[in-house]
Formats: C-alpha cells, structure tokens, sequence
C-alpha cells in the first residue's frame, strides 16, 4: 500500500508537482488555500496495534477518528485531547497534522502531547519514522511532536502512535450567569484550586464548566461552586468542539489565543471564550492589522480561523528568526516545495 504513495510522491518530487494532502476532508477551510493535485490518505486505513493496559494505540494516518475511539470506548478510554470533527470524516493524520484540540485541551493535553511516534514519507520519497510506541522514547529533539500542527507542509504522516487516557469515572457539567469581566475572573480563580475542571467556556452571559474525575471529587466540586447542572452537556461539549452551533457559522472568524487573565478585549464582535480565558473566539469585520496587534499587547496571536484570508495569510506573521527555522525546516524535510504548498505560511 505505501509503494503507491511512495510512486506518486516520487514522481511529484522529480517534476516538481505540487500536492494537497487530505483525509476526509474536514478542515480544508483551515490554514491558507493550498494548491495542486489531492493525495487522498484515506486508504491509510486501520488500527495497527491497541494495548488498553499500556495506554498506547497505533493506526494507520487514514483511519476516521470516529473508529478509533468507538474502539477505545469498548475499552472506557478516550483520545484526552478531545479532537474536533468538524461536521466531516475527520482522520487520525488529520487530527495530528492540524493539530487542534478540543475542550479538554488546557486540562488534559494538546494533541502533540499524546504523540508517541510517527512514520511519514518526506518530500524525496523517503519513508521515516520518529519516536515509538511507548511513553518514554525520546532522547534529543523529539521530531514527531514536530508533525502536530504543521499541517501536512512536511510530510505525508502514514501511521501515528498516540497515549490514550482512561475515560473519567464521573462527569457534572454546571451552568453560571455572569459578564465577561467575571467569568475570566471566576475561570482563573477556579483554575488555582484543587478543583477536578476539564472543560470551560462562557458566551453571552453564561459561564458553562466542567467537572471530571473520581465521584467523589466530582461531587464535592459540584457542591462547593453551585450553579445549574446541564442535563444535555455531552452534546453541549461536541457542539462546542466540532464547532456546530450557530455562533461559528459567522464570517470571518477569528481565534485570539492570550493569556488567561487578560482581561475583555472590547472589540465590539461577537465573542465566545473557551480553556479558561486563552482562547477567545471572536466574530469580526476589524481589520486583521488591529486584531492581530490586539492580540500581541495581550500576550497572544490572533488566527483568522475562517473567512477570506488576508494578503500575509490566515496566521500572524512570523519573526525573522523564526522564519528562517520554518524555512530551514522545510528544505530539510521537502527540498521542493511539493506538500501542501503555502498552506502554513506564504511561501513555504
């Protein structure tokens, strides 16, 4: 099966042809357009090793994610870094190549933090493999964790190792009302105490947390904040993370990643705020100039995540210095520009 991909990237490597790396297709709307002929990965199919007691499971870059962790559910297990579907046949590479995580996310782990190891097949056609199947496995600079967001612009990933995480015993979703100001407030508050949180978010006046853990920790919790318990909060939360709910149908959409404690932006948009302040989704006509220098005084980025991309593209310009690394980077592993060309930054 690797033969044909190895074939079709040699090839686009001798003449220099560009090719789009896709899975199912779900976040094709992130990053800056790509250019070029669809490497479909979608028959890089099938879970490759599962071993519930080590906590590790290996597949196949193609595998839907919806299969994974219907197999990891048998088990009571779960992908912590709570991957987004998008509405789409969301695939494990793609999980891994975007590098978006969930709800969880500030809680539990990004998704590069639960990478183990990885094989892939660079820009010359040479297959590679980083890291392993176990948890300690690295010795030096740790090159898989490298594949987790960097959107396919390095290479084709075939098969990634992942920890798993044991499913909580006891989940309590509850349900505040207050302004902006005071729901960073209370989230930051929250987040220095030995409170079992693993999910926040607050939109229009409405601060909505997560407890998970032991029963009992999750009770006590639930005891000492008070609020309204959310009977449906499971399809709260998969509405928040695959981006469902009418707030994110808005264009353009921008994500604000900033410190926790900084305080409301007062941009005059649309706002939902998620893993307990650093991250404030926001719908916006502002110039990208002004949101992205907002963003910088507040100790973050700003990222249009979807609308018309501005003429530097959808994320904030790099330094010099880290430029070149991405540059440097992409010569090493695709000497010739053939993967997802231009989809992370212009240019590379």
């Amino acid at each position: 099966m690797l033969d044909a991909f190895i074939d079709r990237i040699r090839a686009a490597h001798a003449d220099r042809t560009p090719l789009i790396i896709q899975g199912g297709g779900s976040k094709r709307f992130y990053g800056n357009a790509g250019e070029g002929e669809v490497l479909d990965t979608r028959a890089l199919s099938g879970v490759v090793d599962y071993q519930p007691k080590e906590l590790v499971l290996t597949a196949l870059a193609g595998t839907p994610l919806v299969e994974i962790e219907a197999l990891l559910a048998e088990n009571r297990q779960m992908l912590a870094y709570e991957p987004p579907y998008f509405g789409g046949a969301a695939t494990l590479g793609g999980s891994i190549a975007a590098g978006l995580s969930g709800p969880r996310r500030p809680y539990a782990g990004a998704a590069r933090d639960f990478v183990l190891g990885v094989r892939m097949i660079d820009g010359t056609s040479q297959p590679l493999r980083f890291g392993g199947q176990v948890i300690k496995n690295v010795a030096g600079y740790d090159v898989s964790r490298l594949m987790a967001g960097a959107l396919g612009t390095l290479g084709l990933l075939t098969e990634v190792s992942l920890k798993v995480l044991p499913k909580p015993a006891a989940e309590a979703t509850l349900q505040f009302e207050f302004d902006e100001a005071g729901a960073i407030l209370e989230m930051n508050r929250w987040a220095g105490q030995p409170l079992p949180l693993s999910a926040t978010a607050w939109h229009a006046g409405l601060l909505t947390v997560r407890l998970s853990g032991a029963g009992s920790a999750v009770h006590a919790a639930q005891t000492r904040l008070g609020g309204e318990p959310l009977h449906d909060a499971g399809a709260f939360w998969q509405r928040l993370r695959d981006q469902t709910t009418p707030f994110f149908d808005k264009r353009p959409l921008w994500r604000l990643a900033l410190k926790p404690t900084a305080p409301p932006l007062d941009l005059g948009g649309i706002e939902w705020i998620e893993w307990g302040g650093a991250v404030r989704w926001l719908a916006s006509s502002l110039p990208a100039t002004t949101l992205r220098e907002t963003a910088r005084a507040a100790g973050g980025h700003a990222t249009l995540f979807r609308g018309n991309a501005p003429a530097d593209g959808v994320f904030a310009p790099l330094s010099p210095a880290l430029l070149r690394l991405h540059h440097a980077l992409k010569q090493r592993f695709d000497p010739r520009g053939i993967f997802n060309h231009g989809r992370l930054y212009p240019g590379l």
